[in-house]
């Protein structure tokens, strides 16, 4: 039986818009708005959606860099979203990221070998000559060289930014990574490199990857479950082989008709939604995908919130109408 590793109960993440000379809260942006899922140990939960949707900001609550509004994230026995002190920073060495712009992630002022020794030294891994030694032995675990450990990250590629963000990650042996976007700022044929070091490396420490992109052939790739999110809420959710050969929910087949195919000679039916995204500070109601919905039933969709249930063995849609 898989171990579950991280368990996500009615996450809520509601940021403040405030107003006038006072400053008074006058709305809500609901981010992320009544997410659950669980992730097993070892295994990648590819997390998708249009820009927008609350994937990041998933990610970041269950990090804690976001303070959740409601819910909880329950990390084997232990809420995180109630621990404070010590036990929230022994939880800190156990999650780490991995940030989307490999540019703006790394302190510029700081040379490389601080940049990942912050972490070994801050949680009181290693000091002075064993941290450093830790720096090189991580920075060959990337596919860089000890040598450039004294460079500043200016002198690196956005490629080689990254192999040191995910140096940075490793430095505390944590158990589970969120790679936000971990690959979207580069080029193709280093995006492979990366996804190709990012396997490698959980093969090697037994790691757990949340996978948030909104390229899907990328989430394919890496993924063994595949969540999509639509503006704040999970609507579908399986095994990344059943998702892509069964698309249930109309927006997640409307998603999948957007992939490009490799050849010339083929052509996919495309599903144009009607419509922009809704506003998170005021969604619709009952089902929010229902004004873009090409199967929208007007007596339930919009009335009633579809809930989040298994159609099929571990496949979870959300829909009324499926």
């Amino acid at each position: 039986m898989n171990e579950i590793i991280l368990e996500v109960k009615n996450l809520k993440k509601y940021f403040p818009i405030r107003a006038g000379v006072f400053r008074r809260i006058v709305a809500w942006v609901k981010a992320v708005d009544d997410v659950s899922f669980n992730i097993n140990r070892g295994e990648t939960l590819g997390l998708v959606g249009e820009s927008g949707c609350g994937k990041t900001t998933v990610g970041m609550t269950i990090l804690r860099l976001y303070e959740p509004t409601a819910g909880q994230v329950l990390y084997g026995n232990k809420d995180i979203s109630k621990l404070r002190g010590k036990e929230l920073r022994e939880m800190r060495r156990k999650m780490q990221i991995i940030f989307q712009d490999p540019y703006s992630s790394l302190n510029p002022r700081m040379r490389i070998k601080n940049i990942i020794a912050e972490g070994i030294i801050t949680h009181d891994i290693a000091k002075g000559r064993e941290a450093e030694h830790m720096v090189a032995e991580l920075l060959k675990r990337v596919g860089l060289s000890p040598d450039q450990m004294n460079r500043f990250p200016h002198e690196f590629s956005g490629g080689q930014r990254q192999r040191i963000g995910i140096a940075r990650a490793l430095a505390v042996n944590p158990e589970l990574i969120v790679c936000d976007e971990a690959v979207s700022a580069l080029d193709v044929s280093i995006q492979a490199q990366i996804l190709n070091l990012l396997e490698d490396l959980q093969k090697d420490f037994n790691l757990t990857y949340i996978f948030i992109s909104h390229a899907l052939n990328v989430v394919k790739h890496i993924s063994d479950r595949v969540a999509v999110m639509y503006l704040g809420k999970i609507v579908e959710i399986a095994d990344k082989k059943e998702l892509f050969s069964n698309p249930l929910h109309p927006y997640t087949k409307a998603l999948m008709s957007a992939i490009p195919i490799p050849d010339p000679e083929l052509k996919r039916e495309r599903i144009l939604l009607k419509g922009d995204v809704p506003s998170p500070i005021n969604p619709p109601s009952g089902c929010r995908f229902h004004p873009r919905c090409p199967i929208a039933d007007p007596k339930i969709c919009s009335r009633e919130e579809p809930e989040l249930r298994e159609v099929k063995p571990d496949h979870f849609v959300s829909c009324h109408l499926v």
